[in-house]
C-alpha cells in the first residue's frame, strides 16, 4: 500500500481509502471481516458520516484494539432524529451525535472532524457564522478533533473554504463524469485527442479548485469516485464506455491535492478488488486511452454529463445535481435515505420544473430534461 500525505494535517493515509457507508447493511460479523481485510491489506483511513447507531457500534467493536492504526473521518451534523439521519447546524443535537459518535467507536479523539455536507451558500452561512462553528472550534481546542475537515459536492463552496484558511482537507466528489466538460459542442472533435493526465479538458471550477488546494495544501479525500458504479457500465456510462475500478482510482488520485479516495465495501473480495490498484500495471491504469475511444458521434447521447450546459433555469433549478441525484438513487433498489436527503436539501428541484425545455435547447448531449424532471420528482415524492 502507498501513502499520502493528506495536505496540512501531515498526515499519512493510504491512498486506497475505505468509505463506511455500505456497512450498514452489514451485521458485525461481516463488517469485522471487511475490516479486517482492509487492515491487512494497510488501509488506515475510514469515513464514518453515517448516524445510525448500529453500523456506529458495529465499527467501533471491530476496530477494538487496533483504533491507532487507523485515521477516522466523522462528521459534525449528521444525526439521528426519528429514526433517520438528518442534518442539523442545532449545536444541542450536534453535540449529541458526536459524543454518539465518539462512545460507539469506542474512542475519545476523531482525527478529521468533518463540518459535515455544505454545499450552498446558505450551509455556509449557518455552519460558518454561528454556534455551529464555535463547537467545532471548542473541538480542536480540546484535542477531541485532530483536525477540521469539511465535505462538499459543490466547487464553489469548497473554494469558499479553501479561500477562508481554517479547512485543513476536504472530503470532495471526484469522478471523471463530474469533472470533465465538453471544450467545444462539436461532438466529432470532443475526442480528437487523447486526454491527458493534467487538468485539461476537467471543467475550470473543478479545475481551479484543485490548483487551489495544491497551493493551499489543503488535502483531498474522495467520494463517489465510481459514481455508484454507473462508469462500469458502457451503457450507463455518460461516456458510452465502460472504466474498470482500477482506472476510476487512477484517475481520482491524478487529481492534484488528492490523497486518498473513500471506496466503499461489502466484502472482503471488494477490498481486495480496490487494493489491486497498487500492483496495477500502467496500462491498466490508463483511463485516457479508453475514453479516447468513446463513439464519437454517440457521446453521451441521452446521458447527463453535469457539464452545466443546460443553465440558466428559469425556475432556479440546479438541473446537473438533480440529474446526478436521480442517477445515483436509480443505481440501486432502494432510495438511499442519505441521496434523498441531500436531493431535498437543494432550493429548487424536479418538483418545481416547468417544463419549458429552454434547457434542453442547450444540452450537447440530447438529454431530455424536462421528462427526466418528472421521473426525478415521482421518484422523491
Amino acid at each position: 500500500m502507498q501513502y499520502r500525505r493528506l495536505g496540512k494535517t501531515n498526515l499519512m493515509v493510504s491512498e486506497i481509502g475505505f468509505g463506511g457507508e455500505w456497512l450498514e447493511r452489514h451485521n458485525y460479523e461481516e463488517c469485522k471481516a471487511v475490516i479486517d481485510r482492509a487492515d491487512e491489506l494497510g488501509i488506515n483511513i475510514l469515513d464514518v458520516w453515517m448516524p445510525e447507531p448500529n453500523v456506529r457500534s458495529n465499527i467501533g467493536k471491530a476496530l477494538a484494539g487496533r483504533r491507532d492504526r487507523w485515521f477516522i473521518q466523522g462528521h459534525i451534523g449528521s444525526t439521528w432524529q426519528n429514526e433517520q439521519y438528518t442534518r442539523t447546524r442545532d449545536v444541542d443535537k450536534c453535540r449529541e451525535a458526536f459524543e454518539d459518535l465518539l462512545t460507539r467507536l469506542q474512542t475519545d479523539y476523531i482525527d478529521l472532524g468533518m463540518i459535515h455536507f455544505i454545499d450552498k451558500e446558505s450551509d455556509w452561512e449557518a455552519a460558518i457564522n454561528g454556534p455551529f462553528m464555535e463547537y467545532v472550534q471548542e473541538l480542536k481546542k480540546k484535542g477531541t478533533i485532530r483536525h477540521i475537515g469539511m465535505s462538499t459536492h459543490n466547487p464553489v463552496m469548497a473554494k469558499r473554504a479553501v479561500e477562508a484558511g481554517f479547512v485543513e482537507m476536504m472530503l470532495f466528489s471526484i469522478n471523471p463524469a463530474y469533472d470533465m466538460l465538453p471544450p467545444t459542442d462539436d461532438l466529432d472533435t470532443y475526442f480528437a485527442e487523447e486526454l491527458g493526465e493534467g487538468v485539461g479538458g476537467i471543467e475550470p471550477t473543478r479545475a481551479e479548485l484543485y490548483k487551489l488546494c495544491e497551493q493551499n495544501d489543503v488535502g483531498l479525500t474522495v467520494m463517489k469516485g465510481f459514481a455508484g458504479g454507473r462508469l462500469f457500465d458502457a451503457k450507463r456510462s455518460p461516456f458510452g464506455v465502460a472504466l474498470t475500478p482500477v482506472q476510476c482510482i487512477h484517475y481520482c488520485l491524478t487529481r492534484p491535492a488528492v490523497a486518498s479516495i473513500m471506496v466503499g465495501y461489502d466484502t472482503p473480495d471488494h477490498v481486495e478488488q480496490a487494493a489491486a490498484y497498487e500492483t496495477a500495471t500502467a496500462e491498466e491504469k490508463d483511463y485516457a486511452a479508453v475514453l479516447a475511444k468513446a463513439p464519437r458521434n454517440t457521446f453521451g447521447q441521452g446521458e447527463c454529463t453535469y457539464c452545466g450546459h443546460c443553465k440558466p433555469c428559469p425556475a432556479e433549478i440546479d438541473i446537473a445535481m438533480v440529474n446526478k441525484y436521480y442517477d445515483l438513487a436509480t443505481m440501486q433498489e432502494e432510495v438511499p435515505a442519505s441521496i434523498k436527503e441531500h436531493y431535498l436539501g437543494l432550493e429548487h428541484n424536479a418538483k418545481d420544473c416547468i417544463g419549458c425545455k429552454s434547457c434542453e435547447s442547450r444540452c450537447p448531449f440530447g438529454v431530455k430534461i424536462a421528462e427526466r424532471m418528472v421521473r426525478t420528482a415521482e421518484l422523491f415524492k
